[in-house]
């Protein structure tokens, strides 16, 4: 791994050098800068491990370089720093076998998965020769779609990227993507990457604006988490229509997952999700649902999700970072949310939004209620460059659980200040 680093990290830097022309600086291209400083607070129902609150005080920094392309081919290298000003928090998942990443100690403090590190976040080379062809080797980030299945993560501090290998075209209405990944560089740090043997494929058709039909193939094989190893297929439909003031938009997805290579459980399980959004002027609703197949003894998986974007954002249905197998009894999510991007006469403030979320939750197999969540958050620019959010999480786990049914996850509520500049 470090000789194929130092070897395209070399690339990177001979193809800026090459790219620059007499007109130019030695480094012909553009500089990545970012920071982002989070405060975030969890109250978790407190037990004889959790006797704490959380408050974790982070602050992330990315600094890269992008060079012009030459020929088609372009390089970037990317740097990121995690540095932890409150460590009132726990990394990974608290408990005598696993204690936290951050220390011992830090197992009475519910999680916050914010490590500290310093790392190579992106190091890539870009060929694309034409419009409608790319390919992309290296660490990567990779999204694909609305990031259900395989995304980056982007919400914590230290994002998921990928070591892999990615082709892309178009062919009129048709859209192909192919990557095949070495590593999963995941949020924890290089402490619990994952060696990985997996291939992605997505096809996409774009009738018009009012259909766009979808099909993808998952094949994950991890060395060092065969639990979460899964073969999954699957196919999806969206699509928008106008009619004067209003714009109604819809997407349907379904998927089959089973075993595949290592993983040592054998399964079929499916996964639903459909969701409706209409919008007037500043206003959006939506009504979604999803139903993510459990056999009570595993559940359908996402290990390369970016999943705090779907299930609720106090995480409490988040597949444990540790590897396990999803919520065993499966998981039936009915949520409708409320947003509003009001134009506003502030000096200062631009892009202004507000959202609100409700979530129900059922368990898939047994049917029993799990709790529900309240989600809310206020962000906006405060110059081109500055954002801000204000955002809040709060799930209440059901009062009573049927005989023989899993129990639902912890009550808790969590609290996000960000202010973020990038340049």
């Amino acid at each position: 791994m470090k000789t194929w680093t130092l070897g395209l990290g070399a690339a990177v830097l001979c193809l800026a050098a090459t790219s620059a022309d007499a007109a130019d600086a030695p480094l012909a291209g553009r500089p990545i800068f970012g920071i982002r400083l989070r405060f975030e607070g969890v109250d978790q129902d407190q037990t004889s491990v959790l006797t704490k609150q959380a408050a974790a005080v982070t602050l992330r920094t990315v600094v890269g370089w992008e060079t012009k392309p030459w020929h088609g081919l372009s390089g970037l290298i990317e740097v990121e720093d995690v540095r932890a000003l409150s460590q009132r928090y726990a990394v990974n998942v608290p408990g005598a076998s696993t204690p936290p990443l951050n220390g011992v100690d830090k197992a009475r403090y519910p999680l916050v998965n914010d490590p500290q590190t310093t790392e190579l976040n992106r190091l890539q080379l870009t060929w694309a020769p034409v419009k409608a062809v790319s390919a992309i080797v290296g660490r990567q980030r990779i999204n694909l779609d609305d990031q259900r299945f395989v995304g980056g993560v982007g919400w914590r501090q230290d994002e998921q990227t990928f070591d892999a290998a990615r082709l892309d075209g178009a062919f009129g209405a048709l859209k192909a993507t192919y990557a095949y990944i070495d590593r999963v560089n995941r949020v924890l740090a290089e402490e619990r990457d994952w060696r990985s043997d997996s291939h992605l494929l997505t096809l996409a058709w774009t009738a018009s604006e009012r259909l766009k039909l979808q099909g993808f193939v998952y094949a994950l094989d991890f060395g060092d988490a065969p639990a979460n190893s899964s073969l999954t297929r699957g196919v999806k439909a969206s699509g928008a229509l106008r009619r004067g003031p209003y714009r109604l938009a819809y997407e349907a997805t379904y998927a089959r997952q089973r075993d595949w290579r290592n993983t040592p459980d054998r399964y079929d399980l499916d996964f639903w999700s459909a969701a409706l959004a209409g919008t007037r002027g500043v206003y959006t609703a939506r009504l979604g649902y999803e139903r993510l197949e459990g056999d009570g003894k595993r559940g359908f998986t996402m290990p390369l999700s970016t999943a705090h974007a779907f299930n609720g954002w106090a995480d409490a249905f988040v597949q444990p970072l540790g590897g396990q197998k999803g919520f065993v009894d499966g998981l039936e999510d009915i949520n409708v949310s409320l947003v509003a991007r009001p134009k506003v006469r502030v000096a200062g403030v631009s892009n202004l939004e507000i959202l609100v979320r409700r979530h129900h939750f059922r368990a898939e197999r047994t049917g029993a209620r799990l709790g529900g969540e309240w989600d809310a958050q206020v962000q906006a620019a405060l110059t081109p460059k500055v954002t801000a959010a204000l955002k809040y999480a709060d799930f209440q786990r059901a009062a009573r659980t049927p005989a023989g049914a899993a129990a639902p996850p912890a009550s808790r509520t969590k609290l996000w200040l960000t202010l973020e500049y990038r340049y």
